[in-house]
């Protein structure tokens, strides 16, 4: 048989879970069967670890059926990353699926500047230990300070200390003419509030951005002749208007630099749906070329490019979650609570342009401050009257997320969601969404993802 791997999508979660049950037969004689046995793959997180692009399988050629799977989590933070699960469906063994894919998500790790992957497994059983150990694993002292997270998640699970023995991979950073990969996250406008307009036709407005711990993929690889190439793109948006391109020619133009790059983006924010996609992604081409590039811009001259691309780029480019003044272009940081949030996707762009051009839209609003948005009496979004009014999708999506709580639109785009205070409430809410939509739990961070992949790969900023 011949196979492929490729990234998973939700639709594979059932799949993807018939797999691990059936994997898990194989241990029946041992004696981990009653632990085994007693724990399952939990659905909801594994489509948030597949909407996060953690999650790769491989496809039968003659079926396009998943035969096997890998999963990475990130729970350990910073440079490290861990296998949570890998399983290749019995009747599949032997064929070098599992090898495959243990080495495409190592493969992944370093592009994205990880330095180590851990896993835990069995020591006298031949496809773990022993497989592991073939592809570069070494075991390490379980009881090191710096694998009590896996200590502690054995026991949640109810692995008994004896029975695990915990591996690690050490991995090199990728050379100047291979691959990276960045993130591109998205945000969400807990407010959004116009107070007045210039005489140069730009809305004076306030909001809170949060970005979140999911958006875009963005891959990069340096040339040495100074070309800008992108190998692939969003449909419908060509080259020479792709933000990417632009933050790219911008910043070596500025810089004087000589250097070039391949371009490649996999989209998972949705276009015109109020998240940043565009903005994020031109963020992160300035701050990962600016470190590809060694070009050396300070974070305030990497801003004020973003700023010559668009009102949204900065914010991205600081990393923070951040109060926001003036055109988006002040900037002040903003600690917020640990929250989640439901995201719905109704399927309806809405433009910008002719939001900030509508007659209805409130321009003289009285100014708000921190205090009345952290006492929640802050929290409306200057555009949801008119998005109503003219996208009955979304406004079907903000009835029905309403129902669970207090539904808001996020910028000037077609996407709604709900804050919770756990990750279970989302989880909830997202479950019951209906098919029309779709749905992504995802989590609010202080800190960027593109800032800490950053740090990653041995750059600061």
């Amino acid at each position: 048989m011949s196979f492929r791997i490729e990234r998973a999508v939700t639709a594979h979660v059932d799949a993807i879970c018939a797999i691990e049950r059936t994997a898990v037969q194989m241990f029946r004689e041992h004696p981990v069967w009653p632990f085994y046995k007693a724990i399952s793959i939990p659905p909801e997180q594994l489509e948030e670890a597949i909407q996060r692009g953690l999650v790769w399988v491989a496809l039968d050629d003659e079926s396009n059926e998943p035969v096997g799977f890998v999963w990475l989590d990130t729970e350990h933070g910073g440079d490290v990353i861990g296998i949570a699960e890998i399983d290749v469906l019995p009747a599949y063994s032997r064929r070098g699926i599992g090898a495959a894919l243990l080495e495409h998500a190592c493969d992944w790790a370093r592009a994205a500047g990880y330095r180590r992957v851990d896993l835990g497994t069995l020591a006298d059983v031949p496809w773990n230990a022993p497989f592991y150990a073939k592809h570069g694993f070494v075991t390490v002292n379980k009881w090191d300070a710096a694998f009590a997270y896996a200590r502690d998640r054995d026991r949640e699970n109810g692995f008994p200390d004896a029975l695990r023995v915990f591996m690690s991979r050490r991995l090199s950073l990728p050379a100047a003419d291979e691959w990276t990969v960045w993130p591109a996250p998205a945000k969400l406008n807990l407010f959004l509030r116009i107070t007045g307009r210039r005489e140069d036709g730009y809305h004076e407005l306030q909001t809170v951005f949060r970005l979140l711990d999911w958006g875009d993929e963005i891959r990069l690889r340096t040339r040495d002749d100074g070309e800008i190439h992108r190998l692939t793109g969003v449909p419908g948006v060509p080259a020479e208007t792709d933000w990417l391109v632009h933050a790219a020619t911008l910043l070596r133009t500025h810089a004087g630099v000589r250097a070039g790059v391949d371009i490649e983006v996999e989209k998972r924010i949705p276009m015109g749906s109020g998240l940043g996609g565009g903005s994020s992604d031109a963020a992160t081409a300035l701050v990962a070329l600016n470190h590809l590039w060694k070009c050396g811009l300070s974070a305030d001259e990497l801003a004020e490019l973003g700023r010559q691309l668009g009102a949204d780029v900065p914010v991205f480019v600081r990393g923070r979650s951040a109060w926001a003044t003036g055109i988006g272009e002040h900037i002040k940081p903003i600690t917020l609570p640990k929250r989640w949030y439901a995201v719905l996707d109704p399927h309806e762009h809405v433009s910008t342009e002719t939001l900030f051009q509508a007659s209805e839209l409130t321009r003289n609003a009285p100014p708000a401050t921190i205090s009345s948005f952290a006492s929640g009496e802050t929290l409306e979004n200057a555009f949801e009257p008119i998005v109503r009014a003219r996208h009955p999708r979304v406004a079907a999506a903000l009835d029905w997320l309403g129902g669970h709580g207090h539904a808001r639109l996020s910028g000037s785009g077609g996407c709604v969601f709900l804050e919770t205070a756990t990750i279970e409430q989302a989880e909830a809410v997202a479950r019951r969404c209906p098919a029309s939509f779709t749905a992504w739990v995802v989590e609010g961070v202080g800190l960027s993802p593109l800032h800490r992949a950053l740090s990653r790969h041995g750059a600061t900023g």
